[in-house]
C-alpha cells in the first residue's frame, strides 16, 4: 500500500489552537457542521504532501488570530518505513517546510507521498475557463516528477518576460529574437511532457467515466501550434514554435502578448461528439470531473509506484447518489482517503463501520 498518514497535529493553525488526529490507512471521514475545521484540515493535509494549498493563502491566513506563529506535523508510515513531515508559518516570513527534522522544499513533499484533492470548485473543471484545465493539468504534473515542476515554472517564467518586451514601446529584434528561442525551446519541452500525461490521463478517464455514466467520453488536447504538433521530437517542436511566433510576430506586438503556445493550450470534452461544455448537463458534467479526479488516483500509483492521498472536500454533498456511489465504491480500501461530509448518511452503514469516523464541532 505504501505510506499513509497515521497522524496530523495542528498548532496554532487556522481555526485550530492544538488538535491531533490519528488516521486509518483506509477510509477516514471528518463529520461536523460547517466552519468547524474539516476543510483546514483538508487543506494542512495537502499541505505537507502536495506542498501547496487548493485555497492560494498568505502566509498570515494560516496562523490561527491572536498567535505569531502556527505549524502541522504528521507522521507517514507504510511498508516498514517511517516519514515525519512539517510545515511551519511565522508572520511575515514565508512558510516553511521539513521532513524528518531536515529542511525541504515543497516539491520534496510530494516525492515522499502525492496527494489527489477534489473540491467543490472542480466541480467546474470542465465549463470554467482554459486556465483552470491547464493549471489542473500541470498541478497534478509538477506533483508527479520534479522535472515537470521545473519545465513549467521556467516557461510561465519565459513568456512573462516575452510579453514584458513585447508591450515595449520600441522593441528591439535581435532581443525579440533571443526570446523567441528561449519561448520555444522552453513550450516545445513543456508540451511533449503535458500531451504525454494527458495521453496517460485519457485512457483512464474515458474508462472510469463510462463505468460511473454508462455513455461514451471523449477528450482532446488543443494546441495552439495546430493538429502537426502531436508526434514530434521536442526539436522539431522547437523548429515549429518558433514558425509560429514568427509568423504571428506583427499581431503579437500589436497586443502586447505571446499568443501562441502551452499557455494558450486548452482540454476539450465531448459526449457523443458535443463539446460537455456547451450541450452536457450538470450531471454529465460532474461526471466528467469525477471520472479526470479517479483518473489522477490511478495514474499518480503508475507513475511514483505508491497510492496517493485522496481528499474529498465537502463534494458528496454535491453529487447525487449515483455519483456517491461510485466514489464510495471506487474508494474501498484501496487506498487511504479523507473525505469532509455534514451528513454521514452518504455513505453505506457496512463501509462506515470499516472507516475511521473524526467529529468536529
Amino acid at each position: 500500500m505504501g505510506l499513509a498518514v497515521s497522524r496530523i497535529s495542528l498548532h496554532d493553525w487556522r481555526c485550530f489552537d492544538d488538535r491531533t488526529m490519528d488516521l486509518s490507512p483506509g477510509l477516514n471521514v471528518l463529520c461536523g457542521p460547517n466552519a468547524t475545521g474539516k476543510t483546514n484540515t483538508v487543506e494542512a493535509l495537502q499541505l505537507i504532501t502536495a506542498g501547496m494549498s487548493f485555497r492560494h493563502p498568505k502566509t498570515s491566513d494560516l496562523i490561527r488570530e491572536g498567535a505569531e506563529c502556527g505549524g502541522v506535523r504528521a507522521r507517514l508510515e507504510g511498508d516498514g518505513r517511517v516519514v515525519d513531515v512539517a510545515c511551519a508559518a511565522a508572520a511575515g516570513r514565508r512558510r516553511t517546510f521539513e521532513r524528518n527534522g531536515k529542511p525541504c522544499r515543497p516539491a520534496d513533499l510530494s516525492a515522499t507521498l502525492m496527494s489527489v484533492l477534489f473540491c467543490p470548485d472542480d466541480l467546474s473543471l470542465v465549463k470554467g475557463s482554459a486556465r483552470g484545465r491547464r493549471e489542473e493539468l500541470d498541478a497534478f504534473g509538477a506533483q508527479a516528477n520534479e522535472g515537470y515542476r521545473k519545465v513549467a515554472r521556467a516557461y510561465g517564467r519565459a513568456v512573462e518576460q516575452r510579453n514584458r518586451l513585447l508591450k515595449e514601446p520600441y522593441v528591439d529584434s535581435a532581443m525579440l529574437d533571443a526570446w523567441d528561442a528561449e519561448v520555444a525551446l522552453g513550450g516545445a519541452t513543456l508540451l511533449r511532457a503535458r500531451m504525454a500525461l494527458f495521453e496517460r490521463l485519457r485512457v483512464r478517464v474515458r474508462e472510469v467515466y463510462g463505468y460511473v455514466a454508462d455513455e461514451p467520453l471523449d477528450c482532446t488536447y488543443e494546441c495552439t501550434l495546430g493538429d502537426e504538433a502531436k508526434g514530434h521530437t521536442r526539436d522539431e517542436l522547437r523548429d515549429l514554435f518558433l514558425e509560429r511566433l514568427f509568423a504571428r510576430r506583427e499581431e503579437e506586438l500589436r497586443r502586447g502578448m505571446t499568443l501562441i503556445g502551452p499557455h494558450r493550450d486548452d482540454v476539450v470534452f465531448t459526449l457523443a461528439g458535443r463539446d460537455a461544455r456547451a450541450f452536457g448537463s450538470q450531471g454529465q458534467q460532474r461526471s466528467v470531473v469525477l471520472a479526470w479526479k479517479m483518473a489522477e488516483v490511478a495514474i499518480a500509483g503508475e507513475v511514483v509506484g505508491e497510492e496517493p492521498l485522496l481528499l474529498l472536500d465537502d463534494v458528496m454533498s454535491e453529487l447525487d447518489a449515483r455519483r456517491r456511489a461510485a466514489i464510495t465504491e471506487f474508494v474501498g480500501t484501496r487506498i487511504q482517503t479523507v473525505v469532509t461530509t455534514a451528513n454521514l448518511q452518504y455513505f453505506p452503514r457496512e463501509m462506515l463501520d470499516g472507516a475511521e469516523v473524526i467529529n468536529f464541532g
